[in-house]
């Protein structure tokens, strides 16, 4: 992927992997537009970064994100590459979990890390297939090979995203747009809530090894630990996930 003289949409691009993503897309020469559901966290990103481009959008409302699509390739047609990155994580014991009168909570982890990023892609495919050069860029997840059982929803979800782009990849194998796939592991930002992830890889060295994966071409990327996984098979993930599993399941009762 070229790293610059891009026009870049990145979702949930305020805050964490997003923004860091977003300061260094900028850095390298390119314009980049974030979206986020929270004006707040957009205006504070955009204060520390004034050549951000910033665009308020809940990605669980279908007709928000038409009216994104719409807005960015309207003002921004140069628009080349989109980045789902939006996502949210949540832990619970499906014991405990009030599934009757909560599941709006627990659905929109389908919505946020599925539907959108299906959605998106789905929206921008054909408008980069008309370029020269495009790309689409999701972000899934170590745990889309490994699950983390106490966040069952969120590794569901990154497992389904991650086929979903291998399928992309393929459909798309014969336009101009590139389809790429990086799959952290934890890293040290507030996704899932502040402190939960305080032991992973810190924040920049993760975007420093991203940003030299994308530079060098790669369509599947991962990062420390996740690297191993991507490429495990069904006995490694097996075992893997019931350490993981047992080393946590306090955190849940």
């Amino acid at each position: 992927m070229n790293l610059k003289g891009n026009t870049i949409l990145i979702t949930g691009g305020g805050s964490g992997i997003g923004l860091a993503f977003a300061e260094r897309f900028i850095s390298a020469g390119n314009i980049v537009i974030v979206s986020g559901r929270r004006e707040s966290v957009l205006q504070q990103a955009k204060e520390k970064n004034p050549n951000l481009v910033t665009r308020v959008c809940d990605l669980d409302v279908e007709s928000e994100r038409v009216a994104l699509f719409d807005w960015v390739t309207e003002n921004y047609p140069d628009v080349n590459v989109l980045l789902n990155n939006a996502g949210i994580q949540v832990r619970y014991n499906v014991l405990k979990a009030d599934a009757r009168d909560k599941w709006n909570d627990f659905s929109k982890e389908i919505t946020t890390n599925l539907e959108a990023p299906y959605h998106l892609s789905m929206l921008f495919a054909p408008y980069f297939a008309k370029k020269g050069a495009a790309a689409i860029i999701n972000v899934t997840s170590g745990l889309a090979f490994t699950p983390f059982a106490i966040a069952p929803m969120y590794s569901a979800t990154k497992a389904a995203l991650h086929s979903f782009t291998i399928s992309l990849r393929h459909q798309l194998s014969e336009t101009a747009v590139e389809v790429i796939e990086v799959a952290p592991p934890a890293v040290n930002t507030n996704l899932g809530g502040a402190g939960l992830h305080t032991h992973g890889e810190p924040l920049d060295a993760f975007t420093d090894g991203i940003f030299n994966d994308l530079a060098e071409g790669k369509v599947e990327i991962g990062y420390g630990t996740s690297v191993a996984r991507l490429r495990m098979s069904r006995d490694e993930v097996d075992v893997y996930a019931e350490k993981l599993y047992q080393a946590t399941k306090n955190l849940i009762e």
